[in-house]
């Protein structure tokens, strides 16, 4: 039984309500220009996807965001960063804190048009503060047209990668678009994943439409580990995991392939501080074989100004869900990265 609680306006509503600043249009159209370039394979620069592990609160996050503006000014040379602003949170069991999307203050109950106005506006003030438009995660598929005019990247999570309506909407998206490996770690099913995204033609209803989509050739693999059936994790983000991708790929006719790492989740046993050994592993990787480097473009790195995380918001930009890398050692690793590049 579904119990009613509030209308909520439309996308376009919604959007006209909190435009986008014409001046940060234009930032926006070139970070958008900047990382579909590493998606092609069109510059030797590498995409980093940086930030918190969900945002819960706008005031951290803009601190946060700032800081990586001021360092991309030291490494935009051979980096594009593009920031980690995830307001919508998945959870295993479906309970608990869901993002600001649905529960825009953590501390109370759930309000979901004042989260999407939030998250708006907490998007459009991060490209203010810092030059640089982020990412987020498309978890809800049809929520996306309340974001779509802020985001440079879109992430689909392990849970949503064999989901058809996100395969179908990823379709209809003209940015790079990173899908997760599912839970299972399955190349087969993460391939079709993308192959759908890439694919023309799909028509389906969307916000009270039927729309046609043209197919995303940025549409890419993001490896994040898998969990076996026992619950254990295990890693893909070693050579010979990477290359078993690499062979996937080969045999699709898949346009600009493209492996992002996700160094935590699965891939770090959410042992947040083995990011930087992985980045380190991979990074040596690229030296070691040129077919590695020419298809794996970057990493997802969950990091915030405090590291680790805690169950409630009691420590000013510290996570409340996964731990993170804290601020001081997402900065030397940042720059490590460009030094080695």
């Amino acid at each position: 039984m579904f119990i009613r609680e509030e209308l909520i306006p439309s996308a376009e509503e919604i959007l006209a309500r909190v435009p986008l600043p014409e001046e940060l249009k234009k930032i926006k159209q070139e970070r958008d220009k900047l990382a579909s370039e590493v998606i092609r394979g069109e510059t030797d620069k590498i995409l980093l996807i940086v930030g918190p592990c969900s945002a819960h609160e706008s005031k951290p996050v803009l601190d946060y965001v700032e800081r990586l503006g001021k360092l991309n000014d030291r490494v935009k040379d051979k980096i594009v960063i593009v920031p980690r602003i995830y307001t919508n949170k998945p959870r295993t069991k479906g309970v608990g804190y869901k993002g600001m999307f649905t529960q825009p203050d953590p501390r109370k109950r759930e309000d979901i048009l004042k989260g999407i106005l939030t998250i708006r506006r907490l998007h459009i003030d991060a490209i203010g503060a810092s030059g640089l438009s982020s990412a987020d995660e498309m978890l809800y598929p049809e929520n996306y047209a309340y974001m779509e005019d802020l985001l440079t990247y879109i992430a689909i999570g392990a849970r949503s990668s064999e989901n058809q309506m996100h395969r179908l909407v990823a379709s209809g998206i003209s940015l790079p678009v990173g899908i997760k490996n599912p839970m299972s770690g399955s190349v087969p099913v993460l391939i079709n994943s993308i192959y759908a995204a890439q694919s023309g033609g799909q028509v389906f209803k969307y916000q009270n439409w039927q729309v046609r989509t043209t197919g995303n050739e940025l549409a890419h693999a993001v490896l994040r580990g898998a969990v076996d059936g026992y619950g254990n994790d295990i890693p893909n983000f070693h050579y010979e995991t990477v290359m078993k991708v690499v062979e996937g790929y080969s045999k699709t006719g898949l346009k600009n392939p493209a492996i992002i790492i996700d160094t935590n989740h699965s891939n770090s046993g959410k042992q947040y501080k083995q990011q930087i050994r992985i980045v380190e592993e991979v990074l040596n990787n690229r030296l070691y074989d040129k077919d590695f480097k020419k298809y794996v473009k970057g990493f997802m790195i969950e990091s915030f100004i405090e590291e680790g995380c805690q169950k409630e918001d009691v420590v000013y930009g510290k996570s409340i869900t996964d731990p993170c890398l804290g601020w001081e050692d997402t900065q030397r690793l940042i720059l490590d990265i460009a030094d080695k590049l």
